[in-house]
């Protein structure tokens, strides 16, 4: 009398008069063992399934046994199949064991508990860097200022030549600009923003262009090879350097208070005639002199001048029909005065105990 299987959930028999176990269904059985022990939550449920495949009366004993029942052809895979049913359940049943073993020793569980809430780890918040930016848009914003941008690769025809900045100037130098195999540089400020919206628009202009800007600096407490900086432009008919001093005041007291002061100083800058520097009192000690100014009662803020008809000219405007005026300041300047960051490399190290403090 010939030997026949035929498998039941949840347990199985033999019986006669049914059509034998084939190869393939074999590695059904395997896939439907190993996920039986992957469920299983307990080290019970695994000692029950150990029995079911694996006991002097399991499923795969029976396997086994019915190798000299299958047809000669198909004997090879049915018993690569039943050995490899066998070898990874086996191995599962060690494994899952041992975890749980491993869990009672310790008082842990390994089962995740879908019915318990989430832990709640707090709304996120803005890097002080993208803060400070968003504030000063803006600002800027409400006085009718656009916002403009650019790439971080410049030719050095935006980035020096149209801004008239002269061939032997350092900051062309590279031991001060970083300089592509082509000719191109990482763009050491936010001016050269001016010079392609300029070339692409008839004025009137009233522009505000954050982004990064790159120098060759070696990192300390203030200076850092990456940084970001914020530039403006503004440029129409009989626009003067009380302008320039009436929105930087605006300005200022917008994002520093209502009692702050400004001052202008005269300096250069290639591409602003006249130039200077912008110091705003220190927010600190009202202008009495504290550490943070220095005793000194004023703060360097940013650099701005009235732009110069040589960089007119090179973007395509008429110098007698227009004039204008252009700004920029560091943000990390700005995030160190209003924050009291000692050192501008905590800015960028993204220490969450840090960074929290701006939350």
């Amino acid at each position: 009398m010939e030997l026949f299987f035929h498998f039941m959930e949840p347990g199985f028999q033999r019986e006669e008069g049914l059509a034998v176990m084939n190869a393939s269904e074999i590695l059904t059985w395997k896939e439907r063992a190993l996920d039986e022990l992957r469920a299983a939550d307990s080290l019970q449920a695994v000692e029950a399934a150990r029995i079911k495949y694996l006991g002097s009366k399991g499923m795969i004993r029976d396997i086994m046994a019915g190798l000299k029942e299958a047809p000669p052809e198909e004997r090879p895979a049915y018993g690569k199949n039943a050995n490899a049913f066998r070898v990874e359940v086996l191995a599962l049943v060690n494994e899952r064991k041992e975890s749980f073993q491993a869990q009672a020793s310790t008082g842990k569980a390994e089962t995740f508990d879908y019915t318990l809430p989430g832990r709640w780890r707090g709304i996120g918040s803005l890097h002080p860097i993208t803060a400070i930016t968003e504030k000063i848009v803006a600002i800027f914003r409400t006085m009718g200022f656009t916002v403009a941008s650019g790439p971080d690769i410049e030719t050095t025809f935006n980035n020096f030549d149209a801004l008239n900045t002269p061939a032997g100037h350092p900051s062309r130098d590279p031991q001060d600009t970083f300089y592509l195999d082509n000719g191109d540089v990482l763009r050491t400020h936010t001016s050269p923003v001016q010079v392609r919206y300029m070339q692409a628009h008839r004025p009137p202009v009233r522009i505000i262009a954050p982004g990064r800007c790159y120098r060759r600096d070696t990192p300390d407490a203030t200076h850092s090879a990456n940084f970001h900086q914020v530039e403006g432009l503004y440029v129409d008919r009989n626009v003067s350097l009380a302008d320039l001093k009436g929105d930087l005041s605006y300005f200022a007291a917008k994002l520093m208070g209502p009692d702050i002061k400004i001052r202008f100083r005269p300096h250069f800058f290639p591409f602003t005639e006249p130039s200077v520097e912008v110091d705003f009192s220190c927010h600190v000690c009202g202008g009495k002199g504290c550490r943070v100014c220095k005793q000194s009662g004023w703060i360097e803020i940013l650099g701005a001048g009235m732009v110069d008809p040589e960089v007119f000219k090179a973007v395509g405007y008429d110098p007698n029909e227009v004039t204008g005026y252009a700004f920029g300041m560091g943000i990390e300047r700005i995030a160190m005065v209003l924050y009291g960051i000692q050192d501008i490399r905590h800015i960028y190290e993204n220490d969450e105990r840090f960074l929290a403090q701006f939350a």
